[in-house]
C-alpha cells in the first residue's frame, strides 16, 4: 500500500488498464508508480503532489521527479540508486507519462512533459568496410593467429566471437535479442537463425506497415496504436486502427539466411559449446542456451547462459583482443568494439518463409 494518496490514486488508474494495454506496457506503468512512490515526500518534490493524482502532473512536480529519476534516485533496487538511468529507459518513463496524464488529467487539458535529448549515435561501418569484415572474419575463423605480443585469444573465444560477429552481421539483432537466443533458434544444416524481436521492434515494425497502408506519418501511427491519440480526429484513430485490425501479425520470430561462412563459424561455436555445457549447469532450460559463459564467475559455472550485458561485454572484450592480434595482419580494418555499431550498419530481410524447422 502506498502512503501518499496521489500515488494510491495513480496506481489504481494503472491497474484500471489491465487488458486495455499490453502487459509490457502494464509492467511499465507500474514501474512509474513506484518511482513516484519514492519521490513523493522528498525535499525536491512539493508538498501537494501527495493530495491527489493530478498533482503529479503539474510542472512543479514532474519537473524534479524527471531529474530524481535521470540521476537514478528513483530505482528499486537499493545498491543501483545514484546510477543514472540510460536514454532508452528515460524514454519508457516518459512514454508513461504521457499515458498517465491523459487518464488522469481531464479531457483536453495539455500537460508539459520532460524534454529528452536525442542520443549521440556512434558512427557505423560503410558497406566496403562490412565486406571486409566479414571475408577477415571467415578466414580468421579457419586459418587466423591467437597470440601477439603477449596477447592471447583462446580457441574458445576466438570461435564465440566469430560466430557472434557472423549472426549480427546476417541478422542485425540488438544485444538483449542474441542473449535470448537457444538452440532452436537454428534450422537445420545452420542454414538461418531466428530472432525473437522484443514488443519495442514489433511494435515499431506495426507502426511502419500501418503509415504505409494509410499514408499517415509514423508517429501518429505510434500515438494512435499506443493509446496516446486522442488529439488526433476520430476519423484518424478509426482509420489507423482498422488498418492495423487488417494485418497479418507480427511474427514472434523472424528468420534470417546464414551465408556460408557465417554457417561455417556458428558450427565451430556449436562444436566448442557442446564441450562447454555440462551437467553442473543447475537448470535444464539453460543448457539450451546458445550462448555461454567460457569461464566461471559469479553467476555460476562454466556453460551458463550469457546475459545481454554479459554478452556486450564479451563481444568487446573478444573484439579488443581480435583487433590487436590481427593489426599485423595484411589489410586487416580493426572491427567496432560495440555490437550497435555493426548492427545499424547491416541492411538485413528476413525471409518470407520460415525454414522447415
Amino acid at each position: 500500500m502506498y502512503e501518499a494518496a496521489s500515488v494510491r490514486q495513480l496506481s489504481a488508474v494503472v491497474d484500471g488498464m489491465t487488458g486495455t494495454v499490453s502487459d509490457s506496457r502494464l509492467r511499465q506503468l507500474r514501474m512509474v508508480v513506484g518511482m513516484f512512490d519514492r519521490a513523493v515526500g522528498r525535499d525536491e518534490m512539493p508538498g501537494r503532489a501527495s493530495r491527489s493524482a493530478a498533482q503529479l502532473f503539474t510542472w512543479a512536480a514532474l519537473r524534479p521527479f524527471w531529474e530524481l529519476a535521470a540521476a537514478g534516485e528513483l530505482r528499486h533496487w537499493e545498491k543501483d540508486i545514484g546510477k543514472p538511468l540510460p536514454v532508452t529507459t528515460l524514454r519508457v518513463v516518459r512514454n508513461c507519462l504521457e499515458v498517465l496524464a491523459g487518464r488522469v488529467l481531464p479531457a483536453g487539458r495539455r500537460v508539459r512533459l520532460p524534454e529528452l535529448e536525442a542520443p549521440v549515435l556512434k558512427s557505423t561501418v560503410d558497406d566496403r568496410s562490412l565486406a571486409a569484415l566479414y571475408r577477415g572474419m571467415v578466414d580468421l575463423a579457419a586459418t587466423g593467429p591467437l597470440v601477439r605480443d603477449g596477447t592471447a585469444l583462446s580457441p574458445e573465444d576466438r570461435a564465440r566471437t566469430l560466430a557472434m560477429v557472423a549472426v549480427l552481421l546476417d541478422a542485425g539483432l540488438r544485444s538483449g535479442e542474441m542473449a535470448a537466443q537457444t538452440l532452436s533458434d537454428l534450422a537445420p544444416g545452420v542454414a538461418a537463425v531466428g530472432v525473437r524481436r522484443r514488443a519495442q521492434r514489433r511494435d515499431e515494425a506495426r507502426a511502419g506497415e500501418v503509415a504505409a497502408v494509410t499514408g499517415l506519418h509514423p508517429s501518429t501511427v505510434t500515438k494512435v496504436l499506443s493509446g496516446l491519440g486522442h488529439d488526433r480526429s476520430l476519423a484518424t484513430e478509426a482509420r489507423v486502427l482498422e488498418a492495423a485490425a487488417a494485418l497479418p501479425p507480427v511474427p514472434e520470430v523472424e528468420w534470417f539466411e546464414l551465408r556460408e561462412g557465417s554457417r561455417v563459424a556458428v558450427r565451430r561455436w556449436l562444436a566448442v559449446r557442446e564441450l562447454l555445457v555440462s551437467e553442473d549447469v543447475p537448470l535444464t532450460g539453460q543448457r539450451t542456451a546458445l550462448w555461454v559463459t567460457l569461464t566461471p564467475s559469479k553467476a555460476g559455472p562454466i556453460g551458463i547462459p550469457l546475459r545481454p550485458q554479459g554478452l556486450r561485454q564479451a563481444y568487446a572484450r573478444g573484439i579488443t583482443a581480435l583487433n590487436w592480434v590481427m593489426a599485423a595482419s595484411h589489410g586487416w580494418e580493426p572491427l567496432p568494439t560495440t555490437m550497435e555499431q555493426v548492427r545499424r550498419s547491416v541492411d538485413v530481410v528476413p525471409l518470407l518463409d520460415p525454414p522447415g524447422v
